[in-house]
């Protein structure tokens, strides 16, 4: 059985999400997706529109995800891929040579982005809305 492991925080569920999902499952037998917790993404910075509770839930929903754990650390992935007998990381190519140290744990792939698609343009645009209203 080939393992792929991913990680994303997943907030506002688009297209681009499920393409990536889609794709890394097809790389092998069993997805696990690790969701950021809300702890981990206020120390990036991000506020996200749902909790992570609801975020997990929503991604082990789909189809291609067979499991969820949480991402509460940057330095966890070693870990991760150790604890969980991961035979392939699978990230956006926005992080392409970002995860290049998990290469003597595993293999590492960079997919490409889906075009015109990302959580901040969703935010932007859902913005731009409502100050139109206002």
């Amino acid at each position: 059985m080939i393992k792929v492991l991913t990680y994303g925080t997943f907030d506002l569920l688009h297209h681009g999400h499920i393409r990536l999902l889609e794709r890394a499952k097809a790389l092998g037998d069993h997805l696990t997706v690790a969701v950021s917790t809300d702890e981990f993404n206020l120390g990036k910075g991000k506020v996200c529109a749902y909790p992570y509770e609801e975020r997990a839930c929503i991604v082990a929903a789909i189809k291609y995800v067979d499991a969820v754990i949480p991402e509460t650390t940057w330095e966890q992935k070693i870990k991760d891929v150790q604890e969980h007998n991961i035979d392939i990381f699978v990230i956006g190519d926005d992080w392409a040579g970002k995860f290049d140290f998990l290469k003597e744990y595993c293999e590492v792939v960079y997919l490409p982005r889906t075009e015109g698609v990302s959580t901040t343009q969703t935010k932007n645009a859902l913005a731009n809305l409502k100050s139109k209203k206002e």
